[in-house]
């Protein structure tokens, strides 16, 4: 993974059509097939122990570098990093899934904010409504499993940045659970240092960790399947 650090290293200081059209081939050669080659070991490591994922490709779990910049401020035109996501179904399902992000720190030199990050994601990231109302359903009733799946995630721990303000209409407010009901993101997180990425186990590492939020998961998308099925 080194060469994928690298090239976005360079691609945050030069994001311009013209650079990336001279580093196209190291794009496509060290950058692309290193992911794509890695991704597939991930989507067979993690069926080992989710066999909802079983039979996706790598391109189910992928995403293009390319930005839609059309309804954007930033015109920036290529992505400044590189994600994986493996769940049922793909990444456009609507499932939770696996999700595997790489991306350089960075320090802006004006304001000095740091910026970036490696990380392990498992769960939901901004559900749809109807979604998101079956997970809390799910959370009210299974409150104690929810939360034994989470101390089962080693080295994981629930974002906390995108919650309500307030338990959700609709749901009672004396719940020990009430907490978690104010979740916009239904997830788990563990940060991912350059050794680690860089590591010669790194995929091994990789798919222990996220067989430990396998459970996590599974619960997530028995609400997910629920949803879906009153359409």
């Amino acid at each position: 993974m080194k060469q994928v650090i690298a090239f976005l290293n360079e691609l945050y200081r030069n994001n311009d059509r013209t650079w990336f059209a001279a580093h196209k081939d190291e794009y496509l050669h060290d950058v692309k097939a290193t992911v794509e080659h890695f991704a597939a070991g991930l989507i067979d490591g993690i069926a080992s122990f989710d066999d909802a994922v079983r039979g996706l490709s790598v391109g189910d779990c992928t995403y293009r570098i390319y930005r839609d910049t059309r309804f954007s401020p930033d015109k920036r035109p290529y992505k400044q990093h590189i994600g994986i996501f493996i769940c049922p179904g793909g990444k456009k399902s609507g499932h939770a899934g696996y999700y595997f992000h790489i991306e350089p720190r960075h320090s802006d030199p004006d304001t000095g904010a740091v910026s970036g990050g490696h990380f392990l994601f498992a769960g939901l990231h901004c559900p749809d409504s109807r979604i998101l109302h079956s997970v809390r359903e799910e959370i009210l009733y299974n409150g104690a499993l929810f939360e034994e799946n989470i101390a089962k995630a080693e080295g994981f721990t629930i974002p906390r940045e995108n919650m309500l303000k307030r338990i959700p209409a609709g749901f009672p407010s004396d719940t020990p659970y009430a907490d978690y009901l104010r979740l916009r993101d239904v997830c788990l997180e563990r940060p991912l240092s350059d050794d680690e990425l860089t590591a010669p186990d790194l995929l091994e590492r990789a798919v222990a960790a996220f067989a430990s939020t396998g459970d996590f998961c599974r619960q997530l998308n028995r609400a997910v399947a629920y949803a879906l099925e009153e359409d």
